[in-house]
């Protein structure tokens, strides 16, 4: 009896020995995967809540209207206006929200063709800050600067921003100016280094030194007092010291003013730095109404793709669309010198890449087919909304890009011909021939290609057409230098 007890006590023993023993390995286990899991998770919320609130303040692509292609650095408060009222009644419901006064609006005589560098009359206030031009922008008189401007465009359920050039100007300097807030002035705070070497109106402010950081911040202080929702500063890209200041100053402005930066110059390895201080960053220098410039953004936006987050966005520049060249930095008077082929070529690239759109013609010279390109509520969805816009392919100049619909995860396709157009000679034939390049090219994709399988529907976004029912692959015509774009379901 004794035995049997025993053994029983020792079967007992070493099933609790085994079932402690699983326990423990469980834990074991799972206690490193939910720490790996609380990690990550705390890494997300981290990453999440440590987002710089400015990107906040251009949720999707900046959609505006910049007064540079068609004005140059002459535009006057009446253009504008102009401006202003066609976009509230036109374009608004569709996005479109930006009026942008561009390069200059400090000078009294600038000009047409290149600046007036020889004799400008600028305007500038006591402490070394430019104001407008009264003589171009009447409602700024009596130091009112572009107060009332921002008023009228905010009336009209907009949004208003400036141009600068990064610095301080060459006559604040010259006359050393007190600077707001600081005991220095502007003599303590520049060097001659780095002045931009294309429009000598500023010299460059020296971080670190002492009112350096309280130039900029009454410099953005003042505009806050305009009522400024956007700002256009040039000669800043690369310049990571002023970027650095610029944002500082901003943040402490009291007012949320996105910022976009130019010309081009910044490259892809600097995409993490320009998230933390920039709204939107040009990837090219200005991009003008020509083929070849347009076919060197495949290249460029190639090279972007994937780099911009929620709130912050590579730029491909301006849309030289629609009437241009009024009184421009170059070319003359005109409507875009791109085809329509070439005007859906932007577009489509455009959107399916996710750049901020400013428009750069003059509005009211709109024709109907310039705003049927501004106003396709589906090819402006694809800018506003989609995610991972990438080249799929390009095989010789016969290219393709895809993104995704978040919400449907339906995609989307772009395809592009920018094939040239090229005389050769067919030395096989029977009879040596000189032929010319097809204007048309067909363009397929595999359904495996972009990760889907099976008949999809297929609709043309550009104009609206259901297409049908496509298995396994999905084979398109396109125009040279044209463009399609389609949602894949």
């Amino acid at each position: 009896m004794k035995t049997q007890i025993s053994q029983e006590h020792l079967i007992l023993s070493r099933s609790c020995f085994i079932n402690s023993f699983k326990i423990i390995l469980v834990v074991l286990i799972a206690l490193p995967l939910m720490l790996f899991i609380r990690c990550k998770t705390n890494k997300t919320l981290t990453t999440e809540t440590t987002a710089p609130a400015f990107r906040g303040w251009a949720p999707t692509p900046p959609m505006g209207w910049n007064s540079w292609d068609c004005y140059g650095p002459t535009v006057a408060e009446d253009e504008v206006k102009a401006n202003a009222e066609y976009m509230a009644m036109h374009l608004k419901k569709f996005g479109w929200e930006y009026i942008v006064v561009d390069i200059r609006w400090y000078v009294a005589n600038d000009k047409s063709g290149g600046y007036n560098e020889k004799d400008p009359v600028y305007n500038i206030d006591a402490y070394g800050r430019f104001l407008p031009a009264v003589n171009r922008f009447p409602s700024s008189v009596n130091g009112n600067g572009f107060k009332s401007l921002g008023d009228f465009i905010h009336s009209k359920g907009l949004k208003f921003g400036i141009h600068m050039m990064r610095g301080i100007p060459v006559l604040a300097v010259k006359n050393n100016t007190p600077i707001l807030g600081s005991d220095a002035k502007a003599q303590d705070i520049y060097t001659t280094e780095g002045q931009c070497p294309w429009l000598k109106d500023m010299y460059t402010i020296v971080a670190g030194k002492p009112g350096a950081q309280e130039y900029y911040n009454s410099i953005f202080k003042l505009y806050a007092s305009w009522g400024l929702d956007f700002v256009k500063v040039d000669d800043l890209s690369g310049r990571t010291d002023e970027i650095e200041m610029v944002r500082k100053a901003i943040d402490n402005c009291g007012r949320p003013i996105v910022i976009s930066i130019s010309p081009g110059g910044d490259r892809p390895e600097t995409a993490d730095f320009l998230k933390n201080n920039v709204n939107m960053w040009r990837t090219s220098n200005d991009f003008w109404d020509n083929w070849p410039a347009l076919k060197n953004q495949f290249a460029i936006l190639k090279s972007w793709a994937g780099l911009g987050v929620k709130g912050c966005y590579p730029d491909g520049d301006m849309l030289p669309l629609g009437k241009i060249g009024l009184r421009a930095e170059r070319g003359k008077p005109r409507m875009t010198g791109f085809a329509k082929d070439e005007q859906y070529t932007l577009m489509t690239l455009f959107a399916v890449f996710r750049s901020p759109l400013m428009f750069g013609g003059d509005l009211p010279g709109n024709d109907e087919f310039t705003l049927s390109l501004i106003t396709n509520k589906d090819v402006l969805n694809v800018n506003q909304n989609s995610i991972n816009g990438k080249q799929l392919f390009r095989e010789n100049d016969l290219i393709a890009w895809t993104a995704d619909d978040p919400k449907t995860g339906d995609k989307y396709l772009a395809l592009f011909n920018a094939s040239d157009r090229q005389l050769f000679v067919d030395n096989k034939a029977a009879l040596k021939s000189e032929q010319i390049t097809p204007d048309t090219a067909s363009i397929s994709v595999k359904f495996e290609q972009i990760g889907l399988t099976g008949t999809h529907t297929i609709r043309n976004l550009w104009t609206g057409e259901n297409l049908g029912n496509f298995t396994d692959s999905f084979t398109r015509t396109i125009n040279r230098h044209g463009a399609g774009l389609y949602r894949i379901h």
